[in-house]
């Protein structure tokens, strides 16, 4: 298999808007932190399940597009949400972060073990990378989320129920945005420029 055929090349779409974006991200997370103040666990799940399910239908409402990685996550949610409630059990919904950052760090790294990179179909064509800047970056975010998953286990394991929702929120979207970041130098280094 020839270097360029590796990728699935996704077709290209407009990008979204990173403040919309950002806002339909951490807006469930943000109402599943208040909600759990005020209600508690079980309240904040449903509002959670609610919130993500809104915020996709108004991505793809001001998309067209329903993009892979919230889809997973959505269907992850509803799942592991609907487990906590049913059984009144709050360790379903601790759980599936580190359910859902395997899926992605299997996902990945086990399609570039076969020679295919999904990431630039995950990433919905922000970026355009050579090929060997996939594979690069491939192997940091499949690893990066085993970090995650492991992390979580760690976290709801050894803490409790207020801190592990607090981190949700201000710790693993801030670890994220920094491991985004320090991405940056490898995107500019194979980014290919679009005409």
């Amino acid at each position: 298999m020839s270097e360029p055929d590796m990728a699935v090349r996704p077709r290209a779409r407009a990008p979204q808007n990173p403040l919309q974006k950002l806002v339909l991200e951490m807006g469930p997370l943000a109402l599943f932190f208040l909600a759990n103040y005020k209600f508690g666990i079980y309240v904040a799940t449903a509002v959670l399940m609610a919130s993500v399910l809104a915020a996709l239908a108004a991505s793809y409402i001001l998309t067209k597009h329903l993009p892979i990685m919230p889809v997973v996550t959505a269907v992850a949610v509803v799942f592991f949400g609907a487990l906590t409630l049913y059984f009144k059990d709050p360790t379903f919904i601790k759980m599936k972060p580190t359910i859902v950052n395997i899926i992605f760090g299997s996902a990945l790294l086990g399609t570039l073990a076969f020679g295919k990179l999904l990431l630039p179909i995950v990433l919905d064509s922000v970026f355009h990378l050579d090929d060997e800047g996939w594979r690069k970056l491939t192997v940091r975010w499949g690893l990066f989320f085993f970090f995650l998953a492991a992390l979580n286990e760690v976290v709801w394991r050894t803490q409790t129920e207020a801190f592990w929702v607090s981190f949700k929120v201000f710790g693993t979207m801030p670890i994220t945005m920094i491991f985004a970041a320090a991405q940056v130098r490898l995107i500019m280094k194979h980014e290919i420029k679009q005409p």
